[in-house]
């Protein structure tokens, strides 16, 4: 929505709201104009209520505004005397619009000095629901959103099953885009499987000031750029856009940041034309072909056991086995073992389908011979930096000039124009960043999809809560991996867990508080 098309929303919203309450405002001791200031009316309102001021700051906050504006409706109707359950249901249901009727049909009188305690034990527990999911949402939505891990596209720095905590502050905090939403759920109500939001309407995307950018090789959270279906694990039979902040939430590692050119060789990944070193936490893992000599007995099941491998590895001729997902090391011990002849790391070349560009017309991706083990140089768009536009580079840039920055992108032969006018040249909006995993014959990423926008970006996961082995082989087979507890994501050096820390704090907490209550105890006797 445009801001003249917000503005005109707003405008709405307040004639709705004067109408309907400007005698309550009169009733209530206070100038029937103050019902219709933008602001100054919910202030005063909040006074009316008898609710302290700043919830008027609760009404300007996305998603959050939906929980507090009902409670508002119904703490108007009591403060007239309408505190009957009929009358709570009624306004509720109507959206509000029940205050209309008591407004123009009903006789009431503005009890000043109503008391604010629940009138019984459901009330007291509704009122304290609301008031836990407000503060959670707020949480969740500004600080910190709980996540967990899907897919094995970052084995081994985070795992299948691990349950994170994702910082929106580090990366500073986006601000929902999409307002009528369900609070704490993503783009799918439970159990009703359902959407959980409105499309419309839309705000403008805005970010609170970040305490850091982010880095190359940081693990970051994003909505995934290519989202267009209801199931990303299942192909759809027509094209489905869902807003920004509501596309499936994604976790890679950023390889590249803006302003950085990158290129793939033989799988190994060059940042401006130097060999990207990854941290130490880092294990990224590639294919590998393994000889063995079919004389010597090896006692797989105990090797792969030490080697922490449970998939990925499969028989293809009697004396050759694939190991999909190896890390380097892992791949140096297998070459130091009795029986095995030769470990080849498995390199892509020729052309691979789905790799990002898409060039159209097949002959020029044909020619670079572009895979998932070689591609590049690409450069990763930097906001305010201009490129040449022309037939060879646009296939990198057209769904960022006409998807991701909103223009009208048209081309013909070697005419390319831009909303409406023949462009050379194209200025970035917005940073993007290219990301990977590293499990890099496993990972569904940049790869494949391109870019990622700065306004997909959604956090940094900051620490490892819980972790369960077998997460998706039904709770019979559920192991929890008490070795990474409690763990950060980043760091130096390699995880530890924090969880006896924990413990132990948490022992002295409830200790002191027993302590406590019964010192409190022996002094009222």
């Amino acid at each position: 929505m445009s801001v003249t098309g917000w503005l005109i929303f707003i405008a709405i919203v307040q004639v709705i709201h004067f109408a309907g309450t400007w005698k309550l405002y009169e009733k209530a001791g206070r100038k029937s104009w103050e019902a219709a200031i933008p602001v100054y009316n919910a202030i005063v309102l909040m006074k009316i209520i008898n609710r302290p001021t700043w919830w008027t700051i609760l009404l300007f906050i996305p998603v959050i505004n939906l929980i507090i504006f009902p409670v508002l409706w119904v703490e108007t109707l009591r403060s007239f005397g309408k505190n009957s359950t009929v009358d709570t249901f009624l306004v509720v249901a109507t959206l509000g619009f029940y205050i209309y009727y008591v407004t123009y049909t009903q006789e009431v009188q503005y009890i000043n000095d109503r008391s604010l305690t629940p009138a019984n034990k459901t009330a007291e527990t509704v009122s304290s629901l609301l008031f836990a999911v407000v503060v959670a949402t707020f949480v969740h939505t500004y600080f910190i959103q709980p996540y967990t891990i899907p897919t094995s596209s970052l084995e081994k720095s985070l795992l299948v099953g691990d349950f994170l905590f994702v910082s929106k502050f580090h990366y500073g905090a986006r601000t929902p885009m999409t307002p009528i939403a369900a609070p704490m759920v993503h783009d799918t109500l439970p159990l009703i499987h359902t959407k959980s939001y409105t499309s419309w309407p839309q705000l403008p995307y805005f970010r609170f000031p970040s305490i850091e950018k982010i880095n190359r090789n940081d693990i970051v959270v994003f909505n995934w750029p290519a989202d267009t279906l209801y199931n990303m694990y299942k192909a759809a039979d027509k094209r489905y856009d869902k807003p920004i902040d509501k596309k499936t939430n994604y976790v890679k590692r950023c390889t590249a940041i803006a302003g950085d050119t990158l290129s793939i060789v033989d799988g190994i990944v060059f940042i401006n034309g130097k060999e990207s070193i990854l941290p130490e936490r880092a294990r990224p893992q590639y294919s590998y072909k393994v000889a063995i000599d079919g004389k010597t007995p090896i006692n797989f099941e105990y090797l792969l056991k030490e080697l922490n491998i449970t998939d990925g590895a499969y028989q293809i001729a009697p004396d050759t086995i694939v190991f999909s997902a190896l890390p380097f090391d892992n791949a140096e011990r297998l070459k130091n073992t009795l029986g095995i002849t030769q470990v080849t790391r498995i390199i892509n070349k020729g052309n691979e389908d789905g790799i990002f560009p898409d060039f159209g017309d097949g002959k020029p991706a044909t020619a670079r011979s572009w895979n998932k083990d070689n591609l590049g140089p690409i450069y990763i768009p930097e906001a305010g930096k201009t490129t040449a536009l022309n037939k060879e580079n646009l296939p990198f840039y057209k769904k960022i000039i006409g998807e991701y920055e909103g223009n009208k992108l048209e081309f013909s032969g070697n005419e390319i124009k831009i909303n409406g006018q023949i462009a050379t040249s194209y200025t970035f909006k917005q940073d993007y960043y290219w990301m990977m995993g590293d499990n890099r014959h496993n990972s569904l990423d940049a790869r494949y999809f391109g870019f990622t926008p700065a306004d997909h970006i959604v956090g940094k996961p900051i620490f490892i809560w819980m972790s369960i082995d077998g997460i998706n082989s039904g709770i019979k087979n559920w192991r929890i991996r008490w070795e990474r507890l409690f763990t950060t994501v980043s760091g130096e050096g390699q995880p530890q867990s924090y969880f006896k820390y924990f413990l132990f704090l948490l022992g002295i907490y409830f200790a002191g508080d027993y302590l406590w209550k019964k010192k409190k105890a022996k002094n009222d006797v």
